[in-house]
């Protein structure tokens, strides 16, 4: 017979426990309990994110060497919350250069419409409910059109961090245009009505 194991004494956490301890912390003793919007957006220092919602920069890499690329340098690694409110339920169509790996932390369900440049439309519904294939974690590489909708449930507000890699830049973020976007990708038409600015362009408003 042997006995189960443990966890030795310093051995690292998984990163999932990483980002519910660091999230409890942030919120204080309360974090048992669903905090409301207004709890959120103050503790965590939100604010009004022209995409849509409410974010906060959390990280930027700035003790590390800067990554080189075609727009100019960049920090390697840049990160922030993000969160969609039955008042602000959509993060509007937007393109960005860098990769960013989205993490679902709390609240309802958000759903995430991908638009590849083939004109391919992913699908992707992140929430706490894996067992029905919602995901905790997405990846969208950079050049992909992306937006995201916050769903039903009884928390009214969806929240997640992003890490994106080069950091991002505001020079980086181009926020869809209606129009455009329907002429270039037809088959997803209404879509693309619902859920990008009627006016957008190159935007400074990040991460």
């Amino acid at each position: 017979m042997t006995d189960t194991p443990r966890r030795r004494r310093g051995a690292a956490s998984s990163p999932g426990s990483l980002l519910a301890t660091g999230l409890a912390a942030t919120l204080g003793a309360g974090a048992a309990a669903a905090p409301s919007v207004e709890e959120l957006v103050h503790e965590l220092g939100l604010e009004a994110h022209v995409e849509g919602g409410y974010f906060r920069r959390t990280y930027a890499a700035e003790d590390q060497p800067r990554v080189a690329t075609p727009a100019g340098e960049r920090y390697s690694l840049t990160s922030i919350f993000y969160l969609l409110t039955r008042e602000s339920p959509t993060g509007h169509f937007h393109r960005n250069r860098s990769d960013i790996v989205h993490y679902f932390q709390l609240g309802d369900p958000i759903t995430y419409y991908l638009l590849h440049p083939d004109g391919r439309l992913e699908t992707v519904v992140m929430g706490q409910d894996v067992a029905a294939g919602q995901r905790l974690q997405l990846t969208v590489p950079g050049g992909i059109w992306k937006a995201s909708s916050l769903g039903e449930g009884p928390h009214g507000y969806g929240l997640i961090s992003e890490a994106v890699s080069p950091g991002f830049d505001y020079a980086d973020m181009t926020l869809g245009n209606a129009a455009a976007l329907a002429e270039a990708f037809p088959e997803h038409a209404d879509l693309v009505r619902r859920l990008a600015h009627g006016d957008g362009k190159s935007t400074q408003g990040g991460r």
